[in-house]
């Protein structure tokens, strides 16, 4: 059993929990994710990792209330434990290989849309921690909807907000916010990543496309098993097939079949919707 020590919710739909997993978080790296079980017949749900402390024993997740199982999540307290948390899974990020003299020669941008914020949290965190120059965009629909905006003002150099409806930040999506910070504000980077939304990723590597700039996209989105059995997270990459959850979740973003991976990603959406209502009902 893993016991949950906190929990608070980020927004009506949003969780952020601490979690005692020794194991874990002492192996933990950026990029990489775990999978929960709320009980013996649960559910494998894989969930990035927002944060680890391998001092403290412990790992941060983020959940956002979507289908049963993440409702069933997000209805857990603090005291309560989860029956299996498994990790850490997926290969780190490319970065934790460079070494900090590399590192403190790079600007990174991350471009984060929604809950993809937490993930790039730990990311943007252990880059400065090694020197590197680090600017940062999140996007979401409206203002009450931003989640990290303390915790990434506190490990970036700039962040930038943006949202669709104007209630702060930049008005607009985040593809415009990049252009105006990259072409507008003169602002150079060696490297952008994106992680949210498959659609925002998609419409972000073909605005960092035109801007001539490097882009990595995590696709944990696609993942279920997270052990590459179930085969739910194929993706063509590169004209080849590769598996999200243990080839991954990080890839160029320019070799990403986004189109196919939007459509496999709608492959479940019925039976999820089924499965939730039969949860209303019981």
């Amino acid at each position: 059993m893993y016991k949950i020590l906190t929990k608070e919710m980020l927004s009506p739909a949003i969780c952020r929990m601490k979690v005692l997993a020794p194991r874990v978080a002492s192996s933990a790296h950026p990029g990489q994710f775990l999978i929960v079980r709320v009980n013996e017949h649960g559910e494998r749900i894989p969930l990035t990792i927002s944060d680890f402390d391998a001092e403290e024993g412990t790992v941060t997740i983020v959940t956002q209330k979507i289908g049963a199982s993440t409702k069933e999540i997000c209805a857990l307290e603090a005291g309560e434990s989860f029956e299996d948390v498994v990790g850490p899974l997926g290969l780190p990020s490319d970065f934790v290989e460079k070494s900090d003299e590399e590192l403190k020669k790079s600007r990174y941008i991350f471009i984060a849309g929604g809950v993809g914020t937490a993930p790039v949290y730990p990311q943007v965190k252990y880059l400065k921690s090694h020197g590197a120059y680090v600017d940062v965009i999140i996007g979401a629909k409206t203002a009450d909807l931003v989640i990290y905006k303390e915790e990434m003002a506190a490990v970036c150099d700039h962040l930038y907000i943006c949202t669709d409806d104007g209630s702060e930040g930049f008005k607009g999506m985040v593809t415009g916010l990049l252009e105006k910070v990259v072409l507008e504000d003169g602002n150079k980077y060696d490297q952008a990543v994106a992680i949210g939304p498959m659609i925002m990723m998609k419409f972000a590597t073909l605005t960092a496309k035109k801007l001539g700039l490097p882009i990595i996209v995590s696709l944990n989105t696609l993942m279920v098993d997270g052990t590459g059995m179930c085969g739910a997270c194929r993706v063509t990459v590169a004209g080849k097939t590769r598996f999200a959850c243990v080839e991954g979740p990080e890839f160029n973003g320019y070799d990403v079949d986004f189109d196919e991976a939007m459509r496999r990603q709608g492959m479940y959406r019925r039976e999820e919707i089924e499965e939730d209502h039969k949860c209303k009902i019981r």
